[in-house]
């Protein structure tokens, strides 16, 4: 009875999530589970990783991206969509944008990676580079939105978009119904919200946790005061989890989560290296986060069987060096 009160004070439902699957499924790849013994046997933990490195656009943020263009009207699409972002998202919506012929406007800091700026700029969208900082990145958006009449659709802070991150964990739970926890990288909160909901309606024992950098921890501090704090300093690799939580998204995680755990950056780069020789597949610092966060706490999920969501794969190639230098 606790559950049915909780699921009609929410404003997304089980059925919302199954109606974003269904639209979004002719758009993105369902993508693989991978599994790998060696990382098992030096952990003590039975890993899942749900590859959304190998989803279009390198990463899940085409779920969330897509389903919220897919339920604009014809009305609301005609001069385009707009959005801000440092990347993913950014690719995401150039994406939908391109797959519908309609225009798109993208904002993004000048402290975005080449590789995914040009991504964008490959999918034909329009790309406007601004100062890398909130504030910026707002202003220029809103300046895009009242020249063009484009629909904004916010990177992580719009039930759309979360009810479409959510079909990810609805995914890895259909493929491994068996699992005790999930870990997801934690930024803006699209992901982990998303995940937290699809974990509630598909399987309500499952274990939420997210995965942060000490060089961004906001989410953190977030869920411990309840209320959107910003990071102390910002100093990580991961730069896709550079952004603060959103009222939106901290309400949902707040209800659902286990905890949020951190990781340094040598524990990101270890957790890289670890995935890059082991698994032989390309993805981003960000995506490693909760890989890394598993391991600092491998006392915790010993013995467990764990999914792991591989964010994204869209890497800048000229950044090797500088995290794996020449001994």
């Amino acid at each position: 009875m606790k559950a049915n009160k909780l699921e009609r004070k929410m404003k997304i439902s089980k059925e919302d999530i199954l109606s974003a699957h269904e639209r979004i499924k002719p758009y993105i790849h369902r993508t693989p589970v991978m599994t790998n013994q060696s990382i098992n046997q030096m952990t003590g933990i039975q890993f899942y990783f749900k590859c959304e490195n190998f989803q279009k656009i390198g990463a899940f943020k085409i779920r969330g991206g897509m389903n919220a263009t897919l339920t604009l009207s014809a009305e609301q699409l005609k001069n385009g969509i707009a959005t801000h972002s440092s990347g993913n998202h950014a690719q995401a919506l150039a994406y939908a944008a391109k797959t519908l012929g309609i225009k798109a406007y993208i904002v993004m800091p000048k402290s975005s990676p080449q590789v995914k700026v040009d991504a964008v700029k490959g999918y034909g969208a329009t790309v406007i580079i601004c100062e890398a900082n909130q504030a910026a990145r707002e202003d220029a958006l809103n300046k895009v939105v009242a020249e063009t009449g484009a629909e904004f659709i916010h990177p992580y802070d719009d039930y759309r978009v979360i009810t479409g991150q959510a079909t990810c964990v609805k995914e890895l739970l259909e493929e491994v119904p068996e699992l005790d926890v999930v870990i997801t990288p934690v930024g803006g909160g699209g992901l982990l919200s998303g995940t937290c909901l699809g974990a509630f309606y598909f399987k309500p024992g499952l274990k939420v946790y997210g995965g942060e950098p000490e060089g961004a921890a906001d989410a953190v501090l977030s869920l411990q005061s309840g209320k959107v704090e910003k990071a102390p300093f910002i100093e990580t690799i991961a730069d896709g989890l550079l952004t603060t939580l959103s009222e939106q998204t901290l309400g949902i995680i707040k209800e659902h989560i286990s905890d949020i755990l951190l990781v340094s950056e040598n524990e990101i780069i270890n957790a890289l290296r670890l995935v890059y020789e082991r698994m032989k597949i390309i993805v981003e610092p960000s995506c490693v986060v909760p890989l890394a966060a598993a391991m600092r706490n491998a006392n915790l999920f010993k013995g467990k069987k764990v999914g792991i969501i591989l964010s994204g794969g869209n890497v800048d190639l000229t950044k090797f060096g500088t995290w794996f230098p020449a001994k």
